[in-house]
């Protein structure tokens, strides 16, 4: 039990100080939100728990793929907020953008014989 409340309290930590770093500079803030720090952590944790370097190595592959979909709530988001919109709606409507990207990517990654 303890372990978890270790790997929560590190998880979260950094998110945390990210944002609070943010409040700063945006430009730090940004640096170290582009870090893939959480998957970094869920290869580690994966790691540390399993032994299993075949899942790690999966984690991975898998994560490279739905980075490219992930991208469009940073093309979306700024987008719409320029636009004047509120900014829950253009949050609401970027997630739900993305959403679909995935959804696309999987589809073609599927369609192509690429198993996530």
């Amino acid at each position: 039990m303890l372990y978890y409340v270790i790997k929560i309290a590190i998880t979260t930590g950094l998110i945390v100080a990210i944002s609070e770093i943010a409040k700063r500079s945006s430009f730090i803030g940004a640096v170290l939100a582009s870090v893939p720090l959480v998957s970094v952590l869920a290869m580690l944790w994966l790691y540390v728990d399993t032994r299993d370097v075949v899942k790690v190595s999966a984690l991975a592959s898998s994560v490279f793929w739905l980075v490219l979909p992930s991208l469009a709530l940073f093309i979306s988001l700024p987008l719409l907020l320029k636009q004047g919109l509120n900014f829950y709606l253009s949050m609401s409507l970027s997630v739900g953008i993305t959403v679909g990207c995935y959804w696309l990517m999987v589809t073609l990654l599927n369609h192509y014989g690429i198993k996530l």
